[in-house]
């Protein structure tokens, strides 16, 4: 069960490693874009291409759904960034219903945990399997690894690195659980004496810089919303995404907010504590583009 190009790699890791996989679950198919052409997801189109059988449910509790998946007797079901399932379909497979989530639980549990690892500037991150249960990532841990982080790359790369580690402790886990060789930890247990962080969704009202924060905690924003759903200011009236930047501490001398440019290779806004430079932006209306290009065509 999943949707985007994240659960893709895994779905693949599974029948290379011989997986009898009887059906793959996704989400139904949608009108996007201007001509509101009919849009796949990713998992649907791996799944035909690879002659899997293809269920889109609209509703996860209707009862002919409900049906159709008991009639494949799945022994266990694999979530990879689905949707929260009702207890009727969890509770369906003998072995139960196992989920990849991309954070090293119990923290950043919620939809966004590869933006939040990165926006925290957390200085590891990795892969949990767990069972699924009644609350949204709480179920009893498997298996994880980790995975350092460089404190540069952006959400986009972590998500990729991310991606193609799931897949392979995903292996792993349903091997695991085909011999019967894997422990379960609550995470009751190691969540103890532990600060909790949280992933929840983001919105594009999140999105918005504020400037009056050190510089590093803007460069910070700018990466682990890179590049989806993309951080961005404001600038003369029009909506600027910054999708890459670099930064400096040091005395700024303007408020925080203010830029600075030479017309010709340079933008730098002002923050608390230096200066956050754009090297790639897309402008309201524009294609992206390196600043150099930005600049050319855009006098401040």
């Amino acid at each position: 069960m999943g949707t985007p190009q994240f659960a893709v790699a895994s779905l693949d890791a599974l029948i290379t490693a011989g997986c009898d996989v009887v059906a793959v679950v996704t989400a139904p198919d949608k009108p996007a874009g201007r001509g509101q052409k009919v849009n796949e997801s990713a998992v649907k189109q791996y799944a035909v291409a690879n002659g899997l059988k293809v269920l889109q449910p609209e509703k996860l509790k209707n009862p002919e759904f409900l049906e159709e998946l008991k009639a494949l007797k799945a022994d266990l079901q694999v979530v990879v960034a689905f949707r929260m399932l009702p207890e009727a379909v969890w509770n369906m497979p003998a072995k139960g219903t196992i989920n990849l989530h991309a954070s090293l639980l119990p923290q950043y549990r919620g939809a966004a945990p590869i933006n939040w690892v990165i926006i925290n500037d957390e200085k590891e991150s990795g892969v949990t399997t767990f069972f699924l249960k009644h609350d949204i990532d709480t179920g009893d841990i498997l298996f994880t690894e980790k995975v350092t982080l460089t404190g540069t790359e952006t959400a986009g790369e972590l998500h990729d690195r991310l991606m193609d580690k799931g897949a392979g402790l995903l292996v792993k886990t349903v091997k695991g659980i085909e011999g019967n060789k894997y422990n379960e930890h609550p995470q009751e247990q190691l969540a103890e004496g532990m600060e909790l962080k949280h992933a929840p969704k983001i919105f594009k009202t999140d999105c918005l810089i504020s400037f009056n924060q050190p510089a590093r905690a803007v460069f910070n924003m700018i990466r682990g919303l890179s590049p989806s759903p993309t951080a961005y200011t404001v600038l003369n009236g029009k909506v600027l995404k910054i999708y890459n930047a670099e930064y400096q501490e040091t005395e700024p001398g303007i408020l925080p907010g203010g830029f600075l440019t030479n017309n010709k290779t340079s933008l730098k806004f002002a923050t608390k504590d230096g200066y956050v430079c754009p090297t790639d932006v897309q402008l309201e209306g524009k294609k992206r583009m390196s600043i150099e290009e930005f600049l050319r065509g855009n006098k401040l």
